[in-house]
């Protein structure tokens, strides 16, 4: 949740701080506690631009909203284990009073990992791995449809590089982001007709808390600054949802620029 150029025929090239983007909006991000969602999260404030900041843990996403308001949007945080599909019921609800029933942009950013061989991976562990991955943005995507469509929104799936190319020990992860790709673009021939986009990113190794633990899993040493950083994926989905609304880019892969000696 290891790349090449971005696909969809469409460039980026415009400056991702640009001050052109649509004021007056709502956006939901889950994940929104740390990593990429927190990143992502802090590059969609603005000026009367609402974020609701969706995560596990109440304090990291106090940390997000502080940071949102910081740069002049308005932050929401909503506590919510997105496994359970009554969370998913009371998030959709709360966007829908806080948005008067549209929603401008969804982003998903929330997943798990699993480093381990097919012989050491339970059927629990699959479950639980498709549970987070793949089961959770189904169901918040699909209810949170009428919103989207009475905004003519935007949809984002924080997928990754291991569903393009699985390596060896990723067997679950990687599965439940390559099922998480072909949703995305069920989804989108399904719904560009409402005039909803639907954007696929595939960051290679980012320098995240997840990173760092699958590194020390790997017994690798952990240098962030050969990685992405978040900031750098948070600017290219902001550059991606600045398109006008004549283009749209449905799949984007991001790599590390600095190569490891």
């Amino acid at each position: 949740m290891m790349s090449g150029p971005p696909a969809g025929g469409a460039s980026i090239g415009r400056d991702a701080s640009s001050d052109d983007r649509p004021a007056g909006r709502l956006a939901l991000v889950t994940g929104a506690g740390s990593g990429i969602g927190r990143a992502v999260a802090i590059a969609l404030a603005r000026p009367r631009t609402t974020v609701i900041v969706v995560g596990r843990r109440p304090a990291q996403l106090r940390v997000t909203a502080a940071a949102i308001e910081a740069v002049g949007g308005t932050a929401q945080t909503v506590t919510a284990d997105l496994a359970d599909d009554q969370s998913i019921a009371d998030l959709v609800r709360t966007a829908a009073s806080t948005g008067g029933g549209r929603l401008g942009i969804l982003v998903h950013c929330a997943a798990s990992h699993l480093t381990a061989s097919v012989d050491d991976t339970t059927a629990a562990d699959l479950d639980a791995i498709l549970q987070v991955n793949l089961r959770s943005p189904f169901e918040l995507t699909r209810s949170a449809l009428p919103l989207l469509r009475a905004a003519r929104g935007d949809i984002v799936f924080m997928n990754s590089s291991a569903a393009r190319s699985a390596p060896a020990s990723n067997s679950a992860y990687a599965a439940s982001k390559a099922g998480l790709r072909a949703f995305a673009d069920s989804l989108r021939a399904e719904v560009n007709r409402d005039g909803i986009r639907v954007l696929s990113v595939f960051p290679g190794r980012t320098a995240t808390a997840m990173q760092a633990a699958i590194f020390e899993t790997e017994g690798k040493s952990y240098r962030p600054e050969l990685l992405l950083q978040p900031e750098d994926i948070a600017a290219a989905v902001i550059a991606a949802l600045d398109l006008p609304r004549t283009a749209e880019l449905t799949d984007l892969h991001v790599r590390p620029a600095i190569k490891s000696p």
